[in-house]
């Protein structure tokens, strides 16, 4: 008989921050994990997001429905009906966050079922994927910020990343901070999440390169398409311009390749339609001849990273890798600035402990063929 898949389990946990923690443009407290089991017969496969709960009751109320039934070995064809059902819905936001749940617990289902890490079943090109330490934020003091910065450096990571574009009269002292804390065998990278205007990015662009800083994410927001090229062109020829953590589906990526918008385009798993999605985008990098980096939930980018062409590197966000630690067995550290994959473990390698995340949870439902 068919493997089919019988049960899908859905919850939210709302994880505090250690500290306040704010970029360019935001400010939060606290995380929340959104996680979707999905089981055929004693096999569990495990996928998360991160987002609002209401992706989690989007979850429970229209897309169980698509994927329970159906095989389990057939992960692309659920990610597509997925799409199909939010059509009314929009593809954007909450619907692709879910979808992308969903989808990453049907594909660890699968590699379960087969007995295979997920990097293998989908093919892998490299054995460990180089990360950079991400961090650094607006809301933290002069002291943390170094600590943390250098303390990456010190573990061997080659790159660390800091959050600008809150105050920007002191972004060029932060950055000069950080240079000083990580010393100069470490790259730096800046985030400004879209919080400057073109000019006063050009401006600062300058300033941050005499620091040696080499990576320039989001330095306008990422709806401004002509205003990223601008950048590209004429930024510092040391600096790279980074975005597309907030796409959702294949023809946001595909516009901003188009634009010729990035140096390095960025992908997040959790938010482009789960694995499915993340591999479409690869093979969108792949055909434009644009490097890939993934952004945050270090701990799902490590088999995917190992199994993307195009991929540099993925984003060792602090908020992310300190919840996946708390919340997951089977997490891998880094080691010499890189993740590896247990290789000895099927699927994507992660449980979650479920006793250590209910003090967290908010929302949970189950539904089941």
């Amino acid at each position: 008989m068919e493997e089919r898949v019988e049960r899908l389990h859905v919850a939210a946990y709302s994880v505090p921050t250690d500290a306040a923690e704010s970029d360019g443009t935001l400010t939060w407290q606290r995380t929340v994990l959104v996680t979707v089991e999905a089981s055929s017969g004693e096999t569990t496969g495990l996928g998360y997001t991160y987002a609002d709960a209401a992706t989690a009751k989007l979850i429970e109320s229209t897309l169980a429905a698509v994927v329970l039934g159906q095989s389990a070995h057939a992960a692309t064809a659920s990610y597509r009906a997925m799409l199909r059902a939010v059509r009314n819905l929009g593809h954007d936001g909450i619907a692709a966050m879910a979808v992308s749940a969903v989808d990453t617990a049907l594909w660890d289902l699968k590699a379960k079922l087969l007995g295979l890490p997920l990097v293998e079943l989908l093919g892998s090109v490299r054995e460990s994927v180089a990360i950079y330490g991400s961090g650094g934020f607006t809301s933290y003091d002069a002291r943390r910020l170094e600590s943390q910065l250098a303390g990456w450096a010190g573990q061997g990571i080659s790159a660390v990343k800091m959050k600008v574009g809150r105050q920007p009269e002191r972004d060029v002292d932060r950055v000069a901070q950080a240079r000083a804390a990580i010393g100069n065998d470490c790259a730096l990278f800046v985030d400004a999440n879209g919080a400057y205007s073109r000019k006063q990015a050009l401006r600062l662009a300058e300033q941050f390169a005499a620091h040696g800083v080499s990576w320039f994410e989001e330095p306008v927001s990422s709806d401004d398409l002509p205003g990223l090229a601008l950048l590209v062109e004429r930024m510092p020829a040391s600096v790279e311009v980074a975005a597309g953590e907030y796409g959702y589906e294949p023809l946001y990526f595909e516009r901003m390749l188009c634009a010729r918008a990035v140096d390095v385009l960025q992908a997040d798993a959790t938010r482009c339609g789960g694995v499915s999605g993340f591999c479409r985008v690869g093979t969108l990098c792949e055909t434009h001849q644009v490097p890939l980096s993934s952004h945050c939930a270090p701990a799902l980018h490590t088999h995917l990273g190992c199994a993307a062409d195009p991929l540099r590197h993925l984003e060792y966000f602090y908020d992310h890798a300190r919840i996946e630690r708390a919340l997951f067995d089977g997490v891998s550290e880094p080691r010499q600035g890189r993740l590896q994959p247990d290789r000895t473990r099927p699927g994507i390698g992660l449980e979650l402990r479920r006793p250590d995340a209910q003090k967290f949870l908010i929302a949970e439902a189950e539904k089941s063929t």
